[in-house]
């Protein structure tokens, strides 16, 4: 067993592997964040050098590599078992677990991000150089007392997490989108662009589907305000979900394309896949980066446009940020209807000017005019998502995008949140959502035609608005 004397030698997977095993803060039971976390001590320290030592020479990496998570952590437990006997190192049961927690985390995950990973109350981690680990637990950001011991470490997980969807990041190309295994969504920039260090951004996706019944169970929206977006989604209107960065657009995204009906050809556009639909016939597309000689992009646009030619009854676009805003609402005008997609925007109304200044940016000789009223014939429902300053996250407005009478747009609101002031101590916000006036647009229509009148009447009716 104790044999092999350099693996580095004669597999170049070991030197891989002594990278990536820079040592990482250990584990424990404490809340992320929380000053509990176990105190770093020189003593552990070093014993855990002399074990990562001597493991990697017994250690075959290409074998390792190939294992799942848990046969590789199996595998790494028994090994150290051997060299703790052998070598005669002093540590008790639990630095044994410790030791082989951090040890497994290095080599089979992604060292110190590891826990986090795992953890379902984490949903974004936020990694500056060697500085502290900061973390959103439950909408609030979180200062941990996690940190990687050097940029090489921390750099070397960047290069393995956008490695896994076929992407690097180096000083070439310095900037990077990707995704985890888990559909979570990656961020990396390192220098000569980021002064301190590499700096890596995690958007943790949520391994359990939120439905409307637990947004509105978790006082996200209303009972009402969630039959709403159920019949938005069901009656094929097209929406545009817009909100701050974290507000939670994509998954507002996610949870209501679950109401689109089996029998439909989908076609979803991202940057990074993260949406997750669950009807049989989706068909998922992915921008494409520059290679190192600067060809082969694949953008946003390049993508919306292809799929007009692919047959789909609706296209959902995950992020809404360039010309292809143009594309989408051409695609909403012409047979698509109940297409999708989110903006980046603080209201309904900034909602229209960012598509007037995107839809811009590829046909500059367009009049505003032209835009919106092309905006006004394309788009039915624009849902305002926010994320309040007590880390919740709500439906704050759903408006309908009406063309005028006298050729102006309007926006004519249905449902808003209202929210209380909080008394002196609170820090938890209240608040109310409600229907504020009847639609008056294409929804009505929308509803009755797809036999869901009567519900959007049921639900309108709760705050005392009937309709004929």
């Amino acid at each position: 067993m104790f044999g092999k004397k350099d693996a580095t030698r004669t597999n170049p997977d070991a030197q891989h592997l002594r990278e990536v095993s820079d040592i990482a803060p250990p584990h424990d039971e404490a809340e992320p964040g929380d000053a509990r976390n176990l105190e770093w001590d020189e003593g552990f320290r070093d014993i855990k050098r002399r074990a990562f030592g001597r493991l990697i020479d017994v250690l075959d990496p290409a074998a390792v590599l190939r294992m799942s998570v848990s046969e590789g952590r199996a595998h790494i437990g028994r090994l150290l078992s051997e060299i703790v006997i052998s070598e005669r190192i002093q540590v008790s049961a639990a630095e044994e677990r410790r030791l082989l927690n951090e040890l497994a985390d290095d080599m089979l995950g992604f060292g110190p991000l590891e826990r986090f990973l795992t953890d379902d109350s984490v949903s974004d981690i936020l990694v500056n150089g060697t500085d502290p680990i900061y973390l959103e637990v439950d909408g609030l950001m979180k200062r941990s007392t996690v940190r990687f011991d050097t940029n090489s470490q921390l750099l070397n997980v960047c290069q393995r997490i956008v490695s896994l969807v076929g992407r690097r990041v180096d000083e070439a190309s310095p900037i990077c989108d990707a995704r985890l295994p888990d559909g979570s969504r990656v961020n990396v920039i390192i220098p000569p662009l980021a002064l301190n260090g590499p700096v890596l951004t995690i958007r943790r996706f949520r391994a359990e589907r939120l439905t409307l019944e637990m947004l509105a169970r978790n006082g996200s929206i209303s009972q009402p305000g969630a039959d709403l977006l159920r019949l938005i989604a069901r009656t094929r209107c097209n929406a545009l979900i817009v909100g701050g960065t974290g507000s939670g657009k994509t998954t507002m995204l996610n949870v209501m394309t679950a109401y689109i009906e089996d029998d439909q050809r989908i076609i979803t556009c991202e940057d990074t896949a993260e949406l997750q639909l669950q009807q049989p016939h989706v068909v998922r597309l992915e921008t494409r980066p520059p290679n190192i000689e600067g060809k082969g992009e694949v953008t946003m646009r390049d993508l919306v446009r292809n799929c007009l030619r692919m047959r789909p009854d609706r296209i959902i676009v995950g992020e809404v940020r360039g010309p292809e805003a143009f594309d989408l609402l051409q695609a909403m005008n012409t047979g698509h209807d109940g297409s999708m997609g989110t903006v980046h925007a603080n209201s309904p109304a900034e909602a229209v000017t960012r598509m007037t200044s995107l839809v811009t940016m590829g046909y500059p000789s367009l009049q505003h005019s032209v835009i919106t009223e092309m905006m006004a014939t394309s788009i039915d429902v624009i849902i305002q998502v926010e994320r309040l300053r007590d880390g919740s996250r709500k439906v704050t407005q759903i408006s309908e995008f009406r063309l005028l009478p006298n050729g102006e747009y309007g926006l004519h609101d249905i449902l808003v949140h209202d929210i209380f002031q909080p008394r002196p101590g609170e820090t938890t916000l209240s608040g109310r959502h409600r229907f504020v006036s009847a639609p008056m647009g294409q929804l009505l229509a929308r509803a009755d035609y797809y036999g869901e009148g009567a519900a959007l009447r049921a639900a309108l009716r709760t705050d005392g608005i009937e309709l004929p």
